[in-house]
């Protein structure tokens, strides 16, 4: 039999990408006899929470919620927002014990929640599902704690480390199978970054295209390129898409602004950094502010080893293809490193086989407990 907190993961992991910029959260009421009554998730923004969800469900199942318990992944909020407090709802029907995985970082609840439904008479636990809770939401967590979204670097390569040949070509090292993985880490994502140097050699799309039957979330993720100088062309694959565009450029200059946003695009301005590139760590907190969870990175060498030589990546998601390339171009461009101790570092976390090919999922050390 499925632990409830297991029952309210699943839910959780069910609206992935859906629920952006709000958590991915699971509920699950069960009775003072052990059945399950009610069950829902958080639905996309505007629309009810978890909690409330479970609550609706049992209601139109016809059970009685007083002296349940609820399950849930995250806190209850206890602030009024697009809709009311999760805590007064579970209050109101009768709810007299919450198990939850984790305490909501949001400074609008931070506790909040917990302390509402404590003083009046509700019993709280905490911890259960802590880790998948977690995972589920990485760049929530880490946007509410630090302003900053979680960075995911996605690289398709060879056994080598190569990402595509001397003369870029690079369709296709993976397979299939690994490409539509790939297409769902997107989905998740709130925004997928590149450089232009990508937009120039590649001319992508950067949408999310599931295969038959998945569902896409109804927000698209922003698609993000860094443009230092100012080349992405107005022409530009991404742009006759649906779904927004923002470029993050040094240049401030209206004429040369109005081409892009006359296609749709936003433009923000940045300082420059010590090269006379976009400082990517103000791009970071920009996104941040902008309510962005996860940022999915597709870039070509030289913006992937910027990100990387800053510490700016959390997690690297690669694909390995069974092949060998030889000569062609690497995963980042990092430079000459003067000792084995100056190269980042990361902890895998996932490793399986996608189709014929291997997916592994490693965290940079930073983000080790003892830190």
């Amino acid at each position: 039999m499925t632990a409830p907190i297991d029952t309210a993961l699943a839910l959780a992991r069910s609206v992935l990408g859906h629920t952006n910029p709000n958590p991915a959260v699971g509920c699950v009421v069960v009775n003072a006899q052990g059945e399950v009554i009610g069950q829902g998730a958080t639905q996309p923004v505007g629309g009810p929470h978890a909690e409330v969800m479970a609550l609706r469900d049992a209601q139109a199942r016809g059970h009685d919620t007083t002296d349940a318990t609820a399950y849930v992944t995250l806190e209850p909020c206890a602030h009024q927002g697009r809709t009311g407090p999760c805590c007064d709802a579970l209050i109101a029907a009768g709810i007299r014990r919450v198990v939850a995985s984790l305490a909501d970082p949001n400074p609008l609840v931070a506790g909040q929640g917990f302390a509402r439904l404590r003083a009046a008479g509700v019993a709280v636990e905490v911890g259960a599902g802590e880790q998948q809770a977690r995972e589920l939401n990485l760049g929530f967590l880490q946007r509410m704690t630090h302003g900053l979204p979680w960075v995911r670097m996605k690289v398709a390569a060879s056994l080598d480390g190569r990402t595509a040949l001397p003369d870029g070509t690079s369709q296709w090292i993976t397979g299939e199978a690994a490409r539509a993985d790939g297409h769902r880490w997107r989905a998740r994502a709130c925004a997928i970054l590149t450089g232009v140097g990508t937009v120039l050699a590649d001319d992508p799309r950067l949408d999310v295209r599931l295969p038959e039957g998945e569902d896409a979330p109804t927000r698209r993720p922003r698609r993000v390129i860094v443009d230092s100088s100012l080349r992405t062309p107005p022409s530009a694959r991404l742009l006759t898409v649906p779904g927004p565009v923002l470029i993050y450029t040094t240049v401030d200059d209206a004429v040369r602004h109005a081409p892009l946003l006359a296609r749709g695009a936003d433009i923000a301005v940045l300082p420059a950094h010590g090269d006379g590139r976009v400082d990517l760590q103000a791009v970071l907190h920009d996104l941040g502010q902008r309510a962005t969870n996860e940022v999915h990175v597709e870039a070509g060498r030289t913006l992937n080893g910027a990100l990387l030589r800053q510490g700016l990546v959390d997690d690297g998601l690669v694909y390995l293809a069974p092949k060998l390339l030889g000569n062609g171009l690497e995963m980042a461009a990092l430079g000459t490193l003067g000792a084995l101790a100056d190269a980042p570092a990361f902890d895998f976390v996932d490793v399986m086989t996608v189709g014929a090919d291997l997916r592994l999922i490693a965290r940079a050390h930073k983000h080790r407990p003892n830190r």
